[in-house]
């Protein structure tokens, strides 16, 4: 296994170009007015299979002997990074067992059987899903592709902040990205040291769940207690990764946003900018909403990971029903 790193990302780029989408750099008046600064957003959301978790995915799958392809892949995910997998097994032509909470959204375990990923549930709160996938991987002789911690998944993640900066074309002061296991953010981090290392990379947690943030302050990985459930089931990985960490060491700063400011973030993204964001992708969208982080006379870009959203739920969010 080696060393994640700049010109890993950069390879990676090259490795997913065929198949992933290039997804657009969305400027928008009325949130500019909001925050009183410039918010440069990197839809996601328009990604194969709804979400960044495809690009890390493939340059891994991808990789696979034609020997590998004949045993398939396992991976364990809350939904983004299992239909991520699923997706990119199928693009390469090898099969994709999935080890999925049972409290999954349903239209996230529904893309994952879309793509052709077999599906096998676990409690999230009893079970360990490394433990399970290890045993299936064991098992059937598959490749295990974890959803953060392998170097090929966090080089292609950090595709997403290679482009942001292409894209932009003007320097990007701060940079708000959301962080489960920190897979994403760790490849943007190895982007912005080479080549913005002035901007400020700063992670969005769930309230409940930040466990970057305590790694933060300790000075070492250290987990969030298990508490209430959150509707950003995409960020409640409990530590950060082995690998991962010692990248996001260099974070400028945590924010914590509650479930109802992801909410309210929601709403304003589908009522004015027209974007289906799900909970977990709108983390950094809420943090400048809401008042957590200032925009006021910078260039802010933020990263919108996902819109696979739970149709009932985001029912409940766009109409003001919900009461989380």
């Amino acid at each position: 296994m080696h060393t994640p790193s700049f010109q890993g990302v950069l390879d990676a780029a090259r490795q997913i170009a065929p198949a992933a989408v290039r997804t657009p750099l969305i400027e928008h008046p009325a949130l500019n007015a909001a925050v009183g600064g410039r918010v440069l957003m990197k839809a996601e959301t328009l990604q194969v299979a709804g979400a960044f978790k495809f690009r890390g995915a493939y340059n891994r799958i991808s990789r696979l002997t034609d020997e590998e392809k004949t045993r398939g892949v396992v991976a364990y995910s809350s939904g983004n990074h299992a239909q991520g997998v699923a997706a990119a097994a199928q693009a390469v032509g090898t099969r994709a067992l999935i080890v999925m909470p049972s409290d999954s959204p349903t239209v996230k375990v529904e893309g994952v059987r879309v793509f052709g990923g077999e599906v096998r549930f676990y409690d999230r709160w009893t079970e360990s899903r490394e433990a399970i996938g290890a045993e299936i991987a064991a098992e059937r002789g598959s490749i295990l592709v974890p959803p953060f911690d392998d170097p090929f998944v966090i080089e292609g993640q950090g595709t997403v902040g290679l482009e942001m900066l292409e894209q932009a074309g003007v320097p990007v002061d701060q940079l708000l990205c959301g962080a489960s296991g920190g897979g994403l953010i760790a490849g943007v981090n190895l982007v912005m040291a080479e080549r913005s290392p002035d901007t400020r990379v700063i992670v969005v947690e769930p309230e409940a769940f930040d466990d970057t943030r305590r790694s933060l302050e300790a000075g070492k990985r250290t987990a969030h207690p298990q508490g209430a459930p959150s509707i950003c089931d995409a960020l409640m990985a409990p530590m950060p990764g082995e690998l991962t960490w010692p990248i996001n060491q260099r974070l400028a700063g945590a924010a914590l946003v509650t479930d109802a400011e992801v909410a309210e973030a929601m709403r304003f993204a589908f009522r004015w900018l027209k974007l289906v964001v799900e909970p977990g992708g709108a983390v950094s969208l809420a943090a400048l909403l809401s008042g957590k982080i200032s925009a006021k006379g910078l260039t802010t870009g933020i990263v919108l990971s996902g819109g696979n959203v739970d149709p009932g739920l985001f029912a409940e969010i766009i109409e003001d029903r919900f009461k989380g």
